[in-house]
């Protein structure tokens, strides 16, 4: 019988900064962060720019340059010249790592009945191409006209008010990965009032099991609206809300995404740098209160290494949906 590996919990007891000099690489920590040059053999692109960045504590990694990214299996994996999509090889690695760092020797597992696999322990689908669309939108409620959202806006970005289902009494956002494949809906309230930590004011997919797989979404792995822009840029626009998007849309500014949060994921910091050329500019309109300043504060970390990037703050409990035509523009030509 083949020998048996939790993978999970030998990611979570590796140290990723072990493995790093185990490979030569200088561990460069500031914080819980590794910055320096890409070590991976396969790296297509300079050398002498630090563009790989580790998350030590989470066990993840991404090169801005090569674009290569992954957990830290998939890391040794590369290194070792292996495709961490292959099943067998990723487990003859995590046999290798298990008696490197642990002494532990492979060892097959002990016979016993079958039990039925819990979801954690499913193979996860993450942010799978929906096979349906919602269908019954009310793309005329008050919210919407309310917020000064007109019709032509509304139509561009698929809005509607739900009247059941999981975004019953919500807006429903499609959501569209970096191919422009719908992987979900988000939902929004339609009345502040009632935002509750139980009734949040936007709700995401959640994990599901469907015909015996199991289906996870995760926000961090694309920017809202970013499937429509294909091209490296001069200029790129970036909002925390939905609601900046459109609003900002709206008002004919051009190239503008969402991280849907107040937190820039290491993902996403890859996709921002990669929307924009070299020599090109990162704008961040963020809003006017602490979490604003953190959302900002995330992508100026971890882009600003990568592309100039430029830090429009709006005023104290303010928001981009506030701000004019014109003192939009005003902002982006500073």
């Amino acid at each position: 019988m083949k020998a048996w590996v939790n993978f999970k919990e030998l990611r979570s007891r590796l140290s990723f900064e072990k493995v790093l000099e185990r490979y030569g690489v200088e561990v460069k920590r500031k914080g819980k962060q590794h910055h320096g040059y890409c070590p991976l053999p396969g790296h297509v692109g300079k050398r002498n720019s630090p563009s790989f960045s580790a998350n030590l504590e989470r066990g993840i990694f991404q090169c801005f340059g090569c674009g290569a990214k992954g957990n830290i299996l998939d890391f040794v994996a590369l290194m070792e010249k292996a495709d961490p999509k292959d099943g067998e090889a990723l487990r003859q690695i995590a046999l290798e790592l298990q008696k490197r760092f642990f002494g532990v020797e492979p060892a097959a597992p002990k016979e016993k009945k079958p039990e039925p696999k819990r979801k954690t322990e499913l193979f996860a689908l993450v942010n799978a191409p929906l096979d349906f669309e919602l269908k019954g939108l009310d793309p005329e409620h008050p919210y919407l006209f309310g917020r000064g959202f007109t019709a032509e806006t509304i139509e561009h970005f698929g809005l509607g008010f739900c009247s059941r289902g999981m975004l019953k009494d919500r807006i429903a956002i499609p959501l569209h990965d970096a191919e422009g494949k719908l992987v979900g809906y988000a939902g929004r309230v339609v009345d502040d009032r009632a935002i509750t930590e139980d009734n949040p004011r936007y709700r995401f997919p959640g994990a599901r099991e469907r015909d015996g797989k199991f289906f996870e979404f995760r926000k961090t792995l694309f920017l809202y609206n970013g499937f429509r822009l294909r091209n490296p840029l001069d200029d790129l626009v970036l909002v925390e809300s939905f609601t900046s998007v459109w609003w900002l849309t709206q008002n004919q500014i051009p190239h503008v995404v969402g991280a849907m949060g107040a937190d820039c994921s290491d993902e996403q910091a890859v996709l921002i740098s990669k929307l924009v050329k070299p020599e090109g500019r990162v704008w961040i309109i963020s809003d006017g209160d602490p979490a604003g300043e953190r959302f900002a504060l995330s992508v100026l970390t971890k882009v600003s290494l990568h592309r100039f990037v430029r830090w429009v703050k709006c005023e104290e409990g303010k928001q981009p949906t506030n701000l004019t035509a014109e003192q939009l523009k005003s902002c982006l030509t500073k």
